[in-house]
């Protein structure tokens, strides 16, 4: 029996990720789309069969779905990931979780009360640069992490998403809430907890709206670029650059520095890692590069989630590892706006 799926949203995110790799898997079954906006969902049907539906509320009532993805702006997560656990539905929730740790909490204590997965399509975890150089850090051949450097850029989610225009909801404070730390800089603080096995305990930053603006000229109510200093609880510190306005070629780079030496992640165009030795020893791998706006490879997000739900295991990445990093995007969010460290 193959797990029958809803996907509840369909923007870019549906049209380049899921849709294409609920497809691919074997063990996976489209059922069927929601969007507000109904073209963009016949599209989908088009694309990846299934049916349309008239609302996400009549999706998550069909007893033939097992499963949705909750692929909307993220004012929404919340209300429809509930719902949708409610009903009995496992939910694989697009990033970020929401726009509130609070929010986020209750829903994981839904899943919990409910017996259901819920997983965060936090992807960077999953690439086979990223789990290989957690091998390494964990093995220790590099001693101690010292310190880092990540950075997710580029030329902004008006070049991605599905209405190619200044009307993006990704601009919309309402909706988006959190810019381009919620688009983007998620990705990476999920990945420094994953990388490190830590948590971070202080977070200070600085942003703002640089240069996006509105369809009406203005600048935009959510940061498009924003830069952060993180230190761990173990006393790793690192900083985050994270940007709407890389306009040349897309950075999605991490450089961790060790006692022993240097580990480049996606840092170099012919190796996905690139280690400096102390004793000046050089080591290259050469591995699936991570996927980019421009650049679209499986995930591995869809297979995970679909694994998860056929063998009744916990998700590889939790509503509670969703939970952690709210608070750290909340943390940034506030020392952005008052100047000052916070203490998470």
């Amino acid at each position: 029996m193959k797990v029958r799926i809803g996907i509840i949203g369909c923007g870019s995110i549906t049209k380049f990720r899921h849709g294409p790799e609920y497809k691919n898997n074997i063990l996976a079954e489209i059922v069927g789309f929601y969007d507000p906006v109904k073209e963009r969902a016949e599209e989908m049907v088009k694309l990846f069969g299934g049916r349309l539906y008239e609302s996400y509320k009549e999706l998550i009532d069909d007893a033939d779905i097992e499963a949705v993805s909750v692929c909307t702006s993220n004012e929404s997560h919340k209300e429809i990931t509930i719902e949708a656990i409610c009903k009995g539905k496992h939910v694989l929730c697009e990033k970020p979780m929401t726009i509130d740790a609070d929010d986020a909490q209750a829903m994981v204590d839904t899943a919990l009360k409910y017996k259901k997965i819920l997983m965060l399509d936090h992807n960077q975890r999953l690439s086979p640069a990223h789990k290989r150089v957690k091998e390494i850090i964990e093995n220790g051949e590099l001693g101690r992490v010292l310190s880092f450097r990540t950075t997710f850029g580029h030329k902004g989610p008006e070049y991605w998403g599905a209405e190619r225009s200044k009307n993006t909801w990704f601009f919309n404070k309402t909706k988006s809430g959190l810019g381009v730390i919620g688009d983007l800089g998620v990705h990476k603080i999920d990945l420094m907890r994953f990388l490190l096995d830590d948590e971070f305990e202080t977070v200070l930053a600085i942003g703002g709206a640089l240069h996006k603006t509105n369809e009406a000229g203005e600048l935009i109510q959510v940061p498009d670029n924003i830069i952060c200093m993180l230190k761990t609880k173990k006393g790793v510190i690192g900083s985050g650059t994270f940007s709407w306005t890389f306009y040349g070629k897309e950075d999605n780079s991490t450089i961790v520095y060790c006692e022993q030496g240097i580990i480049r992640i996606y840092d170099d165009a012919n190796y996905s890692i690139k280690i400096e030795k102390l004793n000046g020893e050089e080591v290259f791998y050469k591995l699936e590069g991570m996927q980019t706006n421009d650049n679209q490879t499986s995930t591995g997000v869809i297979d995970a989630f679909i694994n998860s739900i056929v063998n009744k295991q916990p998700p590889l990445i939790s509503g509670e590892d969703g939970v952690r990093s709210m608070i750290v995007l909340q943390g940034i969010m506030r020392s952005l706006k008052t100047g000052v460290t916070i203490k998470l």
